[in-house]
């Protein structure tokens, strides 16, 4: 099975219509789970301002989503907030770590220590999601059995060993194109079945295998059709009457002796 590339925007419609699982067997759609991931940023920095409770409209505008979508996306997790009160800040956040199964830290293996490699092992974001850097892994003589972040980079080589000892449950790779199936191959073969894909190219695995691809060239490129499509807009941006009333205007006649004198020239 080929894994397609998933949208970046989180509140977007994806590509696909898929539907996940949740632990207690609800079914998900896949759309619903990728805002659910939204939902909780938005309820985590709420918390953190002491807000006890929330409307859907309020948490819908924090989201980026529209509130009818929000409730019927918060309705498969069986909650639907209270009439005139909204939702309960800490109940909610704490449903959507379940869901999300952020119930525990997850250990992370990432893949390939180049700039992007080094920035993803250094963001501060992860510990606080639920996630754990658990291993670093490169192929550089230069970069193996080296410490980052307090760990000792590992050799791609042990990758089956490294993830049966840490319990890696999510591996990011971060390595180039030319050797991003290779390295999926090695994660699929050491039993890794989640797998967040920062490399320019489509991988193929296996269908009980999950892959997220990130892409921000793509996503420049994106972002630069929509530039570009407001810059013709304003291009053709309709006349207003000041400029219809230049352009109508006559033209100032031309003094008679400019045009003896133009005469004589010739």
């Amino acid at each position: 099975m080929i894994a397609q590339p998933h949208q970046l925007n989180a509140v977007g419609d994806p590509a696909d219509q898929r539907s996940v699982t949740a632990p207690d067997q609800r079914v998900i759609p896949e759309a619903t789970v990728a805002r659910l991931a939204t939902y909780l940023r938005a309820l985590i920095g709420l918390g953190e301002h002491g807000v006890a409770t929330v409307s859907s409209e309020s948490l819908a505008t924090e989201a980026g989503v529209n509130s009818a979508k929000l409730r019927k996306d918060l309705s498969y997790l069986g909650s639907y907030g209270v009439r005139g009160v909204g939702y309960e800040v800490s109940v909610l956040t704490e449903q959507l770590h379940k869901t999300l199964g952020l119930h525990q830290n997850r250990a992370v293996a990432l893949i390939g220590l180049g700039h992007l490699g080094q920035a993803l092992a250094g963001y501060a974001g992860f510990a606080s999601r639920g996630f754990r850097i658990s291993a670093l892994i490169d192929s550089h003589p230069a970069l193996v059995g080296t410490r980052l972040r307090g760990l000792t980079v590992q050799h791609v080589d042990c990758l089956d060993e490294v993830v049966q000892r840490e319990n890696i449950a999510i591996a990011v790779v971060a390595v180039p194109a030319a050797a991003a199936q290779d390295v999926c191959d090695k994660l699929v073969a050491a039993g890794v079945t989640s797998i967040l894909n920062f490399a320019p190219t489509v991988l193929n695995v296996p269908p009980h295998v999950d892959v997220r691809k990130v892409d921000l060239a793509a996503e420049l490129q994106i972002l630069s059709f929509h530039d570009h499509r407001k810059a013709g807009r304003a291009d053709c941006a309709p006349a207003t009457a000041e400029s219809i009333a230049a352009d109508s205007a006559p033209a100032a006649p031309v003094p008679t002796d400019s045009i003896s004198k133009v005469a004589v020239a010739r």
